[in-house]
């Protein structure tokens, strides 16, 4: 940590201490960094240093010293100070509910997923905020996804995005054009989201649309594909988990006040931090596929990927999406009011992913285009029907997201990341493959109905899928 915070303030990244602190002091924020700062291309070492220092941030176990609580303010997204008075500093199910980052993502290192322990209890956050029960109609009970390869996932989604909304400001163009309305398909990346219909009059029909939210922006964070960016993440989490606040959301150009939770403690965490704190996830190094040591696991893994493909699971487990560009700007293109803006900065970050030493081991393809080994398509799914219903154990919506939809789960990383399912409490991989429904209903089938020798190689070849640290 030393060496990176001297580096940072040679960088002029980093602001004076807040306070003269001793080394033991039980305060973990002991710097701020300037948001000013962290601007243009940074690459190379200065990317390493700057997530090493969100590296930090992420680990650390943050105090009331810190204003870590939320007395008077909600877990809600948009700030709220309706709360009761807390009983306990810690609520398991409300919150907030861990001091640290890492308390959830530490499986197998720092930035990977949770066991069961660490599921996390989510909700609107305005109608249900507060609450001291387990009973569904309350709150979903959700597993903590690992972050490996997160930055590349982000950067996926927005490429994506600009190819929805290109085809349907095309659609509109020549409906404009022709006087008569104009059915196209969304493709993105190869992956079909519906359908559409433009019409002359500038208005379009979206009871085609498949997969994605009526804005055709994807969302590729949380299971239900709910969040923008790794900055949105992150600021909803400090919030809801820790209970410290944000400036960008929390503080005073959106709330009036520098202590909206009313602890006692200002301006708790800046943007230059969750800037560090988004450099550490963006950075964090893509899951492998590991060829295991024992020669018979190489050999069923071998058929075990040719069962894959021949079950129909790359219909939704895409092997690979092309992606052209590894400059990773922060904000982002697509954030929204709440968390910070391209138009709140001069000029954005850009952390250029192609300088980090794994990101010369990605494939590429015929184009030059960096081939995402993430094993999803970024796209929603029904996942359950009334047949085969497991995966489908939610009683809430979220975010307008029927209860029986997800997004596509990602399979990079999946052998260091059980238990499985949504709520993380599927112990074995051959039975969250049979619990699949609804839109994999087709895949699930064909499993259950194999000879027991290949359904052992394709859990075998799901096995080599390691998050690799």
């Amino acid at each position: 940590m030393l060496r990176a915070v001297a580096l940072l303030l040679a960088a002029g990244l980093v602001l004076p201490a807040l306070a003269e602190e001793p080394a033991w002091s039980e305060k973990t924020i002991r710097e701020r960094l300037d948001q000013a700062a962290i601007a243009g291309p940074i690459k190379g070492e200065a990317l390493e240093d700057l997530a090493l220092k969100g590296k930090d941030l992420f680990e650390a176990r943050f105090t009331v010293l810190d204003g870590a609580g939320r007395p008077n303010a909600t877990q809600a997204i948009v700030p709220t100070a309706t709360r009761r008075p807390a009983e306990h500093a810690f609520q398991r199910l409300a919150g907030p509910d861990a001091n640290a980052c890492s308390s959830c993502h530490n499986e197998p290192v720092t930035g990977g997923a949770g066991g069961f322990v660490a599921n996390a209890f989510v909700s609107e956050g305005f109608e249900s905020a507060e609450f001291d029960t387990l009973d569904p109609q309350f709150s979903n009970e959700r597993g903590t996804n690992h972050l490996f390869g997160a930055g590349l996932v982000e950067l996926l989604a927005r490429e994506m995005t600009v190819e929805l909304r290109a085809g349907r400001a095309d659609a509109l163009r020549r409906a404009r054009a022709s006087g008569e309305p104009v059915r196209v398909e969304l493709v993105a990346k190869g992956v079909d989201f519906g359908r559409i219909t433009a019409q002359p009059d500038g208005s379009v029909d979206l009871a085609e649309l498949d997969g994605v939210d009526a804005d055709l922006v994807i969302r590729p964070f949380t299971q239900k594909g709910v969040m923008t960016s790794l900055r949105q993440f992150t600021v909803n989490a400090l919030n809801q988990h820790h209970g410290i606040q944000p400036d960008e959301r929390w503080g005073t150009r959106w709330t009036g006040t520098a202590d909206f939770d009313g602890d006692g403690y200002s301006d708790e965490i800046g943007a230059g931090e969750v800037s560090a704190m988004v450099a550490f996830q963006a950075t964090l190094p893509p899951p492998i596929e590991a060829a295991p040591d024992d020669p018979a696991w190489r050999e069923a893994a071998k058929r075990g990927r040719v069962v894959f493909a021949d079950l129909g699971c790359e219909t939704c487990h895409r092997p690979a999406l092309p992606l052209k560009s590894l400059a990773f700007q922060d904000p982002g293109p697509v954030d929204l009011a709440g968390t910070l803006r391209q138009g709140d900065v001069e000029t954005p970050a850009v952390y250029d992913l192609a300088t980090l030493e794994w990101a010369a081991r990605l494939p590429r393809n015929a184009a030059g285009e960096v081939l995402v080994p993430l094993f999803g398509d970024l796209k929603r799914h029904r996942i359950a029907d009334t047949r085969t219903a497991a995966l489908g154990n939610e009683t809430l919506a979220q975010r307008f997201v029927e209860r029986d939809v997800f997004m596509t789960a990602e399979l990079w990383g999946l052998a260091d990341t059980a238990p499985y399912g949504h709520r993380g409490d599927v112990t074995t991989l051959d039975e969250v493959i049979r619990a699949h429904g609804g839109a994999a209903d087709k895949s699930a089938s064909g499993y259950r109905d194999l000879p027991e020798a290949d359904r052992s190689a394709l859990i075998a070849w799901l096995k080599t899928l390691s998050v690799g640290e």
